[in-house]
């Protein structure tokens, strides 16, 4: 069965949930493993840093390079997306797991909240995604995993979160667009 031994995916916001897991899974199989978010330093109330994150992927097999990003931040994302193509040669998957969330509904959700959702989601994985693309296609395998749901315009999934709603599906539309635009590229875009 293959695995990822030896293969580099970039994780973003990996430092704890189900992005440290997914870390922490392909670690096993020994990859090289990109620990990307914005937790450098303990925070009071949430277990987890990229540098916690980082020890244990390499406690299980991996390698790892632990990097503070913020995904709104494109220029921070092409320096991060660099450092990585310098350490690991290249990168063979994307994982774009960083999300904001706010599940209020349209009168109880602030325009600051808002815009973080919107940006650190749709735009967030667009714009990780448009820096390893370029990588991606040097690898004999490349993937985008996204970690968003399935389109579906049935009212009951935006009725109480509309904002939060829109925000997560701009993440489904980047797969679908980008599947169809990388397909003759070999890329996989997926979303789980």
């Amino acid at each position: 069965m293959p695995n990822l031994k030896d293969k580099t995916v970039f994780i973003t916001g990996a430092s704890r949930g189900i992005g440290r897991e997914i870390a922490l899974r392909f670690a096993r199989d020994g990859a090289n493993i990109v620990v990307t978010g914005k937790t450098a330093d303990p925070h009071p109330k949430l277990k987890g840093t990229i540098f916690t994150t980082a020890k244990e992927v390499e406690a299980l097999g991996g390698r790892a390079l632990p990097l503070r990003l913020d995904i709104r931040d494109e220029n921070s994302v092409a320096a991060t997306v660099k450092e990585t193509v310098e350490r690991f040669g290249g990168i063979d998957v994307l994982v774009n797991n960083a999300s904001a969330i706010n599940i209020s509904n349209t009168l109880a959700t602030p325009a600051k909240r808002y815009d973080l959702m919107h940006q650190v989601n749709a735009r967030g994985t667009f714009v990780c995604s448009q820096a390893c693309i370029p990588h991606l296609m040097k690898s004999r395998n490349p993937h985008i995993l996204t970690l968003s749901p399935p389109l579906n315009l049935n009212p009951k999934w935006f009725k109480d979160h509309v904002a939060y709603t829109m925000a997560k599906y701009g993440m489904s539309m980047c797969t679908l667009g980008m599947a169809a635009e990388f397909a003759p590229n070999g890329i996989a875009v997926n979303s789980l």
